[in-house]
């Protein structure tokens, strides 16, 4: 292995000590992520990117678990491969693709929601080791009680958007189990031109299909009609008025539960460059506005 670099940028030692170099190589950082540190790393065989993450418990998240579905999801052929794995570290192969902004999420809903429901119905049979259940309202509850065992800044809400999330899952319509990837942001969407990728697995587990349409939805600033056309293709049929609900009541859930990721976050992380406190109030203002528009089209749920 041979690893020349022009650059010491912290964590370019770790990169070039690793065994899978093949002639001299580049280093630089990626930008944009709130939560990992993550590299593209160029050398004679092309481009790699580098993602350095540990586990944390409070946010649910298992690197071991990623790592084994990530390797799932380049089996079902969804996902870049892996090339490289050790503890704390996972590499990648960089694909010569466009990062999705939401404007692209919303300008290529059909074929977003195909490699969604591809997701959720291929990778059941390429995972491996014990189930993983994401459930988003017992992880805003989950959260709830980390956040008042932190002593968060925000505990005398916690009450609030407990009684909110109760609301919101009254009216979920039930729905097979399927494996979601349940962080479904623009950025985690790569188009090659030809086909699309997903990218980043944390959170990813057996779920509720709901989740991560209302996430992609709710991520990329959908219009209701947008949001009628995603669950069209995803159920190749016209939704009915359930359904609707239902997504709208779990598009409130995505971002309760985004807000509140955040919040313990504040606690617990401290990414370079990254305003949890901002992000927190972010997305507490655009959970204001969704559940206006949950209550003014389909009222409050009867308990």
């Amino acid at each position: 292995m041979t690893a020349a670099r022009e650059i010491t940028a912290p964590g370019s030692d770790r990169i070039a000590a690793l065994p899978l170099w093949q002639g001299a190589i580049t280093i630089e950082p990626l930008v944009g992520g709130i939560s990992n540190e993550s590299w593209l790393v160029t050398d004679d065989a092309g481009g790699h990117v580098v993602r350095f993450g540990k586990d944390y418990p409070f946010h649910h998240v298992i690197r071991d678990r990623e790592l084994m579905t990530a390797r799932a999801a380049e089996l079902a052929s969804l996902a870049p491969s892996v090339e490289h794995a050790a503890p704390g570290v996972m590499v990648c192969r960089h694909l010569n693709a466009k990062t999705y902004g939401e404007a692209d999420v919303r300008a290529n809903i059909e074929r977003v929601a195909r490699i969604v429901r591809a997701f959720h119905q291929d990778m059941p049979h390429h995972v491996s080791g014990p189930g993983f259940m994401f459930w988003p309202f017992h992880v805003i509850r989950d959260y709830a009680r980390t956040l008042k065992e932190g002593g968060s800044r925000m505990t005398e809400q916690l009450p609030a958007y407990l009684a909110l999330a109760d609301e919101l899952e009254a009216v979920q319509t039930p729905l097979p189990i399927v494996f979601g990837h349940n962080d479904l942001l623009p950025a985690n969407l790569l188009d090659d031109g030809k086909r699309l990728w997903l990218i980043d697995f944390e959170y990813a587990g057996f779920s509720t299909a709901m989740f991560d349409l209302a996430g992609l939805s709710s991520n990329a600033s959908f219009s209701d009609e947008e949001s009628e056309a995603l669950l069209g293709y995803y159920f190749d049929r016209t939704p009915d008025w359930d359904l609707r609900r239902s997504l709208a009541s779990m598009q409130c859930a995505s971002l309760l539960r985004e807000a509140m990721w955040s919040m313990t976050s504040e606690l617990y992380l401290d990414a370079p460059g990254t305003d949890y406190v901002a992000y927190t109030h972010e997305n507490l203002s655009r959970l204001e506005a969704a559940l206006d528009t949950f209550y003014t089209q389909y009222g409050r749920a009867s308990r």
